[in-house]
C-alpha cells in the first residue's frame, strides 16, 4: 500500500496525463523513463533506477490507467488458467476474469471500459467483457490447436472495433472482425536461404500511424511494420544496433515521438549486461537502454513517463 502511494505521487511530480506529444528524439544521456514491467517479477521502475511499486505474482500483460488503476494479467495465479486482475489506486484488487482453459494471454482495457482477453486452450479463443466479467463479445480464434502456449499473445482492439491477435506458430498476426471473420492476414516469415523461409513468431501487434502495425516477432529475433497494404516496409535485425539485444523481442511499444522501445524476453541470460530493453528512433538510432543485471526476462512493459512527462493515454503497446 505504501509502495502504491509513492507511485501515485511519482505520477503527479512528472506532470498531466494528457500532455502533449513529445518533442523529437534526445540523445540517450537526456533520456529517462519510469516504466511498469511484466514477467516472472512485475513492478514499476522509477526515474532514479529503482522500483516504486511492486507485485507478488508472474504477468505476461499490464496497463497502467489515467486515473493509476492498474490491470494485470496473471500467469499462472488465481487458477490454472490465469487471470486478469484489477489493482485501485488505494490498493483494492478485484478479478476481471479467472481462466477457464490453459492461459490467459493478454487483456487490453479500451476506451469503452470494456477489456479484450485470449485464452489459449483446447478452444482458443478472444473474449470483451465489461468491468463485471459479463462477455459481450466471444469467437475462436483459427489458430493451431497443438501448442497451446504458443497460439497467441497480445490481443488488442483497434478504434474502428476490428481486433488484432498475433498467432505465435502460425506465422501471422491475425486481423478479425467482431464476428471472427479474418479480415487480413500479416505474414511474419522472412526470406531464407533461399530454400526455406524463417518462421518467426509474432509476438506484439501495434497498430499505428496510418493504419501502419508494427510487430515484434521472437522467433528470428526481428522487429517488422506493415503498411496499411500489409507490406513490410521497415525491419528492426541485430545487424542494425550495437550488439545481439534482439533476444526474444517480445513486447513493444510506440512512443508519441515515433521511437520504438523494445523488450529482449531472454536478454539477461547469458550476459547479465544485455539490455532487456531499448529505444530506437525510426531510422535506427539507439537513445535509451535498460539492463538490471537479473537473469528475468520482461515479457511486456508500458512506459509511463519520458524525461519527467506523462506520456498520454491509451499507449500504444
Amino acid at each position: 500500500m505504501i509502495r502504491f502511494l509513492i507511485f501515485l505521487a511519482t505520477l503527479q511530480a512528472v506532470g498531466s496525463l494528457t500532455g502533449a506529444p513529445l518533442a523529437s528524439t534526445v540523445r540517450a544521456e537526456e533520456t529517462t523513463h519510469t516504466f511498469l514491467a511484466c514477467g516472472s517479477n512485475t513492478y514499476i521502475m522509477g526515474v532514479d533506477g529503482k522500483p516504486t511499486w511492486t507485485y507478488p505474482a508472474s504477468t505476461r500483460d499490464g496497463f497502467v490507467m489515467e486515473d493509476g488503476t492498474i490491470i494485470l494479467t496473471l500467469s499462472k495465479a488465481k487458477g490454472s488458467g490465469g487471470a486478469v486482475v484489477r489493482i485501485t489506486p488505494d490498493g483494492e484488487e478485484t478479478t476481471i476474469w479467472k481462466g477457464t482453459q490453459s492461459e490467459v494471454n493478454s487483456a487490453h482495457p479500451t476506451a469503452d471500459g470494456t477489456f479484450v482477453i485470449t485464452e489459449a486452450g483446447m478452444n482458443p479463443r478472444l473474449l470483451e467483457v465489461d468491468a463485471s466479467g459479463k462477455v459481450l463479445v466471444e469467437f475462436p480464434l483459427a489458430c493451431q490447436k497443438k501448442n497451446h502456449h504458443m497460439q497467441t499473445r497480445m490481443a488488442r482492439k483497434l478504434d474502428d472495433g476490428t481486433y488484432l491477435a498475433p498467432h505465435l506458430l502460425d506465422f501471422a498476426v491475425f486481423h478479425y472482425d467482431a464476428s471472427g471473420k479474418v479480415l487480413q492476414k500479416l505474414d511474419t516469415t522472412a526470406p531464407g536461404d533461399g530454400q526455406h523461409a524463417i518462421h518467426t513468431w509474432p509476438f506484439t501487434a501495434i497498430r499505428h500511424g496510418d493504419g501502419h502495425t508494427l510487430v515484434c516477432c521472437t522467433h528470428g529475433n526481428r522487429v517488422v511494420d506493415f503498411d496499411a497494404d500489409g507490406k513490410i516496409v521497415w525491419t528492426l535485425t541485430n545487424d542494425d544496433l550495437p550488439g545481439n539485444w534482439l533476444q526474444d523481442p517480445c513486447g513493444g511499444q510506440v512512443l508519441p515521438n515515433g521511437n520504438i522501445v523494445i523488450t529482449s524476453y531472454a536478454a539477461g541470460r547469458a550476459d547479465r549486461s544485455a539490455p532487456k530493453m531499448f529505444e530506437v528512433t525510426p531510422d535506427k538510432q539507439v537513445v535509451w537502454k535498460y539492463a538490471d543485471g537479473q537473469k528475468s526476462g520482461i515479457h511486456h512493459f508500458q512506459i509511463i513517463s519520458t524525461n519527467g512527462k506523462r506520456l498520454p493515454q491509451p499507449a500504444r503497446k
